[in-house]
């Protein structure tokens, strides 16, 4: 009789030793959650990372998703800082230090040190008129290949080659997102994309998004979307959003419409042929070393 004590006896010692093994874990430390910074101009990749309490790994991935080749040590310029910001729902307030050589310092680039960068574009639209499935459907089709293009907290961004040439494209969940990055400071787009229903028409946020992209100043495309439903009138869209102030070229203005449809890929090509139309235009350049 007593084997069987001292079988349960050691059964006792061994759940005893895991149970000592398991409470010897040390609590997770919980990250404390940063809601604003200030910091000062030419502050480096790392010292964001810092001041944001995120891994600088992390930081050097996103912006590599916008175009922007960096390391731990890179300086960054506003418009960098406060998309960044953007991803992690932090307030940045950029902290003003003026002294006799700071005049001095704000150099014009040497145009020899500029290079061509890749155009970002922001597609905006009423709910349900398929901005989300064109932004699937382009990145399905044309994605670079071996680069992720994950839909972040606040901030999609991901690139696509057009003809060897490459066109960024950043997804925000509203348009309150692009009026805080440009209320910011931060140029936020080079080109807005502007998705209207063919089978719905102009709707309140579609006014919403011509007002934020007419504000931010720059080339805005209007994209007629579900050209494959039956019953649609586009020209009566093209109608409404000349009353918005955006007149089709083909009625002698000088906004561009494309009618596509981004279920079944129509138009998509030709939507992507403008975009590198209109960023030639534009000649966009940058200095690699800024």
């Amino acid at each position: 009789m007593s084997k069987p004590a001292k079988k349960r006896s050691s059964n006792n010692r061994r759940s005893n030793q895991r149970g000592t093994q398991q409470s010897g874990f040390a609590p997770r430390k919980q990250v404390e959650q940063v809601t604003n910074i200030t910091y000062t101009e030419g502050i480096t990749v790392g010292e964001l990372a810092e001041l944001l309490k995120k891994n600088a790994s992390d930081i050097i991935k996103l912006l590599f998703m916008l175009g922007k080749m960096v390391t731990i040590n890179t300086a960054m310029d506003e418009e960098l800082i406060q998309l960044v910001c953007m991803e992690y729902n932090v307030e940045a307030v950029k902290e003003e230090i003026f002294d006799e050589t700071s005049l001095e310092d704000e150099k014009e680039d040497d145009p020899a040190s500029l290079q061509s960068r890749p155009p970002i574009v922001t597609i905006m639209g009423h709910v349900d008129h398929g901005k989300t499935t064109l932004l699937d459907t382009i990145r399905k089709t044309k994605v670079v290949e071996g680069e992720f293009g994950g839909i972040t907290q606040h901030i999609g961004a991901y690139q696509v080659n057009v003809k060897g040439k490459k066109v960024t494209f950043l997804d925000t969940p509203g348009h309150e997102a692009f009026t805080q990055m440009r209320a910011r400071g931060a140029r936020v787009t080079d080109i807005t994309i502007i998705v209207v229903a063919a089978d719905d028409g102009v709707m309140p946020q579609t006014r919403e998004a011509v007002d934020h992209a007419k504000a931010a100043k720059v080339p805005i495309i209007v994209a007629v979307n579900k050209m494959d439903k039956p019953y649609i009138n586009p020209d009566k869209i093209m109608s409404s959003m000349a009353d918005l102030g955006l007149m089709p070229e083909e009625w002698g203005g000088d906004t561009i419409f494309v009618k596509i449809s981004a279920l079944t890929g129509m138009g998509i090509d030709d939507l992507l042929d403008t975009i590198t139309v209109l960023s030639e235009v534009q000649d966009l350049k940058a200095n690699p070393d800024r």
